[in-house]
């Protein structure tokens, strides 16, 4: 680091995102990228939007929104739009959490919860997940601080019901209550409806994942006007032309194509069920997941090995090195091919090494 860079940051440990290697051509399985391309009316709407790039973006997203509620049925002063949903995630962080009023969520979990709470000063608590990865639902109630759930978790896959999520809701009530499903499209309940119950409930959620956009960049969240209000109010703050007018829409357009997104979800669950009894069946220990990756450790063979072969036979997956998940590797859902190159390569590395 420079001299000049603020000591507030100096111990700052940043996130560290999924390698993008560029030296061969990999079965890219590591960073939950969807393996369909966007829909051909995104592609064609932001083509369209290109020929008007010297103007600036709506900061108000007014097509985008007015298309999102016909699609969700909520109001427009429900909704707000962002540079993916980590931006929306920080702003909740900004918004919701101070030295006060801390942050909590699992110890396993979403890598960015933690660098958020560290770049905003933002003194947080992790609370340990269970034996078999799931979220102790008791462990939050009153917890008094501002409450940050990815559903389905990563990166372990597993989901919680949306009963109880109201539970914490319920047990929480002078507390925001964020729930991230970034996830959520492949099989899991979204807790969407809630937030015309409770308006302590912000649900976030991106169209990186099912919506096959993760280089556009287009996130968001839905809650009580006044949670939105309050988000608004750090938007404007910071960039408030955060949503460029290609992203606003190609998000339109993949809006307008709601089934071809549903077809793309079912052949990841599908692709994911195939996968997982294949792998299990060559002794791998796989949680159930509800999104489209998996996350599984072998008996014999530890996960860092697992990894660095695969690596070096063509096929990316992601190896994380806290000592609680070390032996496990987190596998991205691709098409049927991609997966059969994975279970073929898998094979061929527990042939050699047991």
């Amino acid at each position: 680091m420079s001299r000049f860079f603020s000591a507030r940051y100096q111990t700052l440990t940043p996130y560290t995102p999924g390698e993008q290697p560029q030296d061969m051509k990999y079965v890219k399985l590591n960073t939950n990228e969807s393996p369909f391309p966007p829909s051909r009316k995104a592609v064609e709407a932001a083509a369209e939007a290109a020929e008007r790039l010297r103007l600036y973006s709506d900061p108000e997203c007014r097509a985008l929104t007015a298309r999102f509620c016909a699609v969700f049925g909520t109001e427009p002063d429900e909704v707000i739009f962002s540079n993916g949903s980590d931006e929306v995630l920080n702003y909740a962080f900004m918004a919701f959490c101070d030295e006060a009023h801390g942050a909590v969520f699992p110890n396993i979990t979403y890598g960015f919860y933690p660098v958020f709470a560290e770049l905003n000063r933002v003194p947080y608590t992790e609370l340990p997940l269970r034996y078999d990865f799931t979220v102790d639902v008791d462990a939050y109630y009153g917890v008094h601080k501002t409450i940050f759930l990815a559903n389905p978790n990563a990166p372990t896959g597993i989901a919680l019901r949306r009963e109880e999520i109201e539970r914490i809701l319920r047990g929480n009530p002078e507390s925001v209550v964020v729930v991230d499903e970034a996830y959520v499209d492949f099989g899991a309940e979204s807790c969407l409806p809630l937030t015309k119950q409770y308006d302590n409930l912000l649900v976030v959620q991106t169209f990186s994942k099912s919506r096959s956009m993760a280089g556009a960049r287009l996130g968001f969240g839905v809650g009580n006007p006044e949670l939105i209000r309050d988000l608004n109010t750090i938007r404007y703050s910071t960039n408030p032309y955060n949503v460029n007018s290609m992203t606003m829409a190609a998000g339109i357009g993949v809006l307008s194509d709601e089934e071809y997104t549903r077809a793309n979800c079912r052949a990841i669950e599908e692709n994911r069920a195939f996968t997982v009894d294949a792998m299990r069946r060559m002794g791998f220990a796989i949680p159930d997941s509800l999104a489209n990756f998996i996350f599984a450790c072998h008996a014999t063979v530890d996960g860092e090995t697992i990894y660095r072969e695969l690596k070096a036979r063509g096929v990316l997956v992601r190896h994380f090195s806290k000592p609680a998940i070390c032996d496990y590797n987190r596998i991205t859902i691709g098409t049927r091919e991609q997966m059969q190159a994975l279970l073929d390569t898998l094979r061929d590395i527990l042939e050699e090494r047991t």
